[in-house]
């Protein structure tokens, strides 16, 4: 088969087996396994890929059709430009957790102390530190497995010397220190809400980091009385929030003294992200 023909069906096998954007994927499917963008498909579509590459991306179509996400199919995903270390022990990064990340380094200040509070793959603590200059993090998760696949991160990211540590906590039991930034993209789908995500989901991401208990707000309850007593004044809080959280997260920050509360939408214009800053007077 030529490539335009293996894009075709692979594409047409891929609506068939209910995958929500066939043509995406199928693409993506090509450019991993075979080596061939978009352009070339269109170009070079008469083209015969190599037969180990052909049956490379037969067994990966194969699995995606089982609806194992396509990340943990490939074990690595994209997020802010870099490329992380993933299977089903992590959630799969996000573009809209980008927003969380851009929205931190533009108030982060080199030579910070960072917080990472649920920290799964390590992406959001990884990448503030990949773009900035002598800042120090930590990276904390109940989960063992995720925090295995946080410092495969953390080296593939930033290399074997870098100023990162990870340690298991629930939550902030385990946690020390001082921080000028801390950011969190916890658990806050109510649980009633999981069992009916998209099978890639519910099926395959780890259902704690997920469920956010009966209102899904259980995680910010717990995380902003304690983010006030570990930040620095002044310091950063930045989360990551659920599309209609906005006023119950605000009401949570207000409650506990924080200032410049601002709720960040994401580009379809939902609530996606809580930034505040601790006050000096509470």
């Amino acid at each position: 088969m030529t490539i335009a023909e293996i894009y075709r069906s692979t594409k047409d096998r891929l609506s068939a087996g209910g995958i929500s954007e066939p043509d995406t994927e199928a693409g993506l499917l090509l450019e991993i396994y075979l080596k061939v963008s978009k352009s070339d498909i269109l170009l070079n579509g008469d083209r015969e890929p190599d037969a180990k590459a052909l049956e490379d991306l037969e067994k990966a179509v194969s699995e995606r059709l089982t609806r194992r996400p396509l990340w943990y199919i490939v074990g690595k995903a994209p997020f802010m430009g870099l490329e992380f270390n993933v299977d089903e022990r992590v959630l799969i990064p996000r573009a809209d957790t980008e927003i969380l990340v851009e929205e931190a380094l533009r108030v982060l200040n080199d030579g910070s102390r960072i917080l990472d509070m649920c920290t799964g793959s390590g992406c959001i603590l990884l990448s503030l530190l990949k773009y900035s200059n002598d800042c120090k993090g930590l990276g904390v998760d109940l989960s063992e497995g995720a925090l295995e696949v946080a410092k495969s991160n953390a080296a593939l990211i930033l290399g074997e010397e870098a100023d990162v540590r990870f340690i298991q906590s629930d939550l902030f039991e385990n946690v020390e220190g001082q921080f000028e930034m801390i950011v969190s993209n916890p658990p806050y789908i109510a649980s009633d809400v999981c069992d009916t995500l998209m099978r890639e989901v519910k099926d395959f991401e780890p259902r704690m980091a997920l469920d956010g208990d009966k209102s899904g707000l259980v995680f910010y309850e717990k995380i902003i009385p304690e983010a006030k007593k570990r930040l620095t004044i002044g310091g950063n809080l930045l989360l990551e929030i659920g599309y209609d959280q906005g006023d119950a997260v605000r009401n949570l920050l207000e409650k506990e003294g924080f200032i410049e509360i601002q709720i960040i939408k994401d580009y379809a214009h939902l609530d996606r992200v809580a930034s505040a800053v601790k006050s000096a007077l509470r």
